[in-house]
């Protein structure tokens, strides 16, 4: 077996290895807080990086999997005085070569474009400096970590280094002849990043774009599932509004993608703006998104201009601290939960939530209770043969070849410029959208609803949320007025383009994977089976009822795959029964077991709002045609 190289205290080896064509010619350890070797970057020569972790038996796995990423002398970094900047290159080889200097210095592995947010933790209240190599990828990930670390260290500067040739470094700066003095000036003259002047982008490039030229960018990623993550996306988009964010729901049963779209669609905004969340109790929660402030003797938690993902139903108690916030009852709230700490036990804690924020729910229960209904859009991914199909080739392309597959979308002009135009909309800081014509969304509204109800309220709340943030996606072709813009007509007609093709569902209070079952499954089965039966036949002995093995059996007719019986027990017909879609009545057979009867073959639109009852009576139930 080969010898391994010995691996010096500065991080740097001590000898060359052979590795085919390739030579190593330094590694660089990372370390976690308390010291302990985590994994290493290689640099090979011709120049090239990996990292490998050690194996425990004195030689090395060559991949990260199952290691937190950590910074580059992460140790000397927290053991600095806070007085000291801490500057951020971009590159192992320039983080060594300003510790000679004496500077406190990191930098993240993997190079440009990867720093986590995860990192922030280290720097509260700190003062950085961050010097960007001399190229687009260098200046981008100089922005990148200034906008993640805003609002975390206490001062940020972006340094520019004169004279730097092109994709040249600040080890090249320092080998022309440069000194840590100047360096040091260049700091000392730098302007402090500013979030809303920091990030240069250039507007003047982009162009109004419409629901499906967006459309086209997510589905990059996102298979189908059209008005699923336009909806998304808008949610999301949402955040960046003083008061018109909105919330949904997506409710299906599991692996059905509920949770891939919100998060996929996330990568596109700012990383420090899209919080995940999974399962977590309030004291959990708040510990994580708030702020301890010791006068207050709790965590203030500033929710303004994000977005939660929820990958999973939130636990009770927090839900229902979180229900005045996500109907927009009041934008401060003032709550108490219990902290348990091994020193002092249980104590009360005073948290504040500010500000409304975009919330995401993903949940595999498809039962919602009704305080959540009034508060959500709902809905579930597409789960027809095309689009798994489509999502199982992308998949392909993705885990074959992870890196060309990442590299392609990084390179995407348009994703490119739909992520730079998400940030330029958050630096406007846009606090109200107007409408500029109520009267056509009135107009349009009665005229499709001319029986109201009263979740009509608030649906269209939820339909002026999403014009509003049709016209913030295109605030540059918009009339504006400082802080205000006007939704104009088109902002309106996507919007209700949207609307409609959720409506039915929606006001029905149904997740669409359940509303899509009773048409495409129930609806078609139950008339199956009361097909060819002969008028006199029908009048001696009724319309047939379906039993719940009909039901499972028709499922996997349309979509290949059985429903669990208990799901539809439990979940699915007690709310297709409480929508008023279905009714239940014992066998006449067998008075044990009971059969479905759909109440009426309608859309909701048809029946509730059009007036438009046209069938034939043949394909009604009894209760119906009588």
């Amino acid at each position: 077996m080969a010898r391994q190289p010995a691996i010096l205290s500065d991080g740097l080896c001590s000898q060359s290895k052979e590795i085919g064509v390739k030579k190593i010619i330094k590694t660089y350890d990372y370390l976690d807080e308390s010291g302990k070797l985590l994994f290493q970057t290689v640099r090979y020569e011709p120049k090239d990086f990996r990292q490998r972790r050690p194996d425990g038996k004195g030689g090395w796995i060559w991949n990260l999997d199952g290691v937190k990423p950590v910074l580059y002398r992460l140790p000397e970094m927290i053991k600095a005085p806070t007085q000291d900047f801490v500057i951020i290159c971009e590159g192992e080889k320039d983080t060594d070569r300003l510790h000679v200097l004496g500077f406190i210095a990191t930098t993240c592995p993997m190079g440009a474009g990867k720093w986590s947010g995860e990192y922030n933790k280290y720097f509260q209240g700190r003062l950085v400096a961050i010097l960007p190599d001399n190229d687009t990828a260098g200046k981008k990930h100089a922005e990148q970590v200034a906008d993640s670390l805003y609002g975390t260290a206490a001062e940020i500067r972006i340094v520019d280094l004169p004279g730097l040739p092109e994709k040249g470094d600040v080890s090249e700066w320092l080998n022309a002849g440069h000194d840590k003095a100047e360096l040091l000036q260049l700091i000392d003259q730098a302007t402090a990043f500013d979030l809303k002047v920091g990030i240069r982008i250039d507007v003047s490039k982009f162009k109004p774009m419409s629901s499906d030229e967006l459309l086209d960018v997510l589905g990059l990623t996102i298979k189908r599932d059209n008005e699923n993550k336009l909806i998304t996306f808008l949610c999301q988009l949402s955040a960046y509004t003083e008061s018109s964010q909105f919330n949904i729901s997506f409710n299906a049963p599991s692996s059905t993608g509920k949770s891939y779209i919100p998060t996929e669609i996330a990568k596109l905004f700012p990383e420090k703006d899209a919080i995940e969340i999974g399962y977590c109790s309030p004291t959990a929660f708040f510990h994580d998104v708030g702020q301890y402030v010791k006068e207050l003797n709790g965590y203030i938690a500033d929710l303004s201009r994000k977005i939660l993902i929820f990958l999973d139903q939130p636990h009770t108690l927090l839900l229902q601290h979180l229900r005045p916030m996500l109907s927009h009852d009041k934008k401060e709230i003032r709550l108490k939960i219990t902290d348990k700490t091994q020193k002092y036990g249980i104590k009360t804690k005073n948290i504040i939530l500010k500000g409304y924020p975009a919330v995401i729910f993903c949940t595999a229960g498809l039962r919602i209770e009704e305080q959540e209904a009034t508060r959500f859009l709902l809905l579930s991914p597409e789960t027809n043969q095309e689009k798994i199909r489509e999502a199982v080739y992308e998949k392909i392309k993705k885990e074959t070849n992870s890196e060309a597959y990442q590299e392609r979308l990084d390179n995407d002009p348009q994703r490119i410029l739909l992520k730079e135009r998400i940030r330029a909309i958050k630096l406007e800081s846009i606090e109200e959208v107007r409408i500029g014509a109520p009267e056509k969304i009135e107009e349009r509204f009665f005229t499709e609803n001319k029986v109201l109800k009263p979740r009509h309220a608030r649906d269209i709340g939820r339909l002026i949320s999403l014009v509003k943030t049709f016209a913030l996606l295109n605030l540059w072709f918009r009339d504006k007025d400082g802080s205000t813009i006007v939704a104009n007509d088109s902002d309106i007609e996507e919007a209700f383009k949207v609307w409609d093709a959720i409506a039915d569902s929606q006001e029905l209070g149904l997740p669409p994977y359940i509303y899509q079952l009773h048409q495409e499954v129930i609806l078609p089965a139950w008339l199956e089976k009361n097909k060819g039966r002969t008028e006199g036949f029908e009048t001696v002995t009724g319309k047939l009822g379906l039993s719940r093995q009909d039901i499972i059996q028709k499922h996997y007719q349309v979509y290949g795959r059985f429903i669990p019986d208990w799901q539809l027990r439990q979940q699915i017909i007690p709310m297709l029964e409480t929508a008023g879609l279905i009714t239940q009545e014992p066998d006449p057979n067998d008075k044990r077991k009971m059969l479905i009867y759909p109440t009426a073959p309608l859309t909701i639109s048809d029946s509730d709002n059009q007036g438009n009852t046209e069938q034939d009576d043949d394909n009604l139930p009894e209760d119906i045609v009588s």
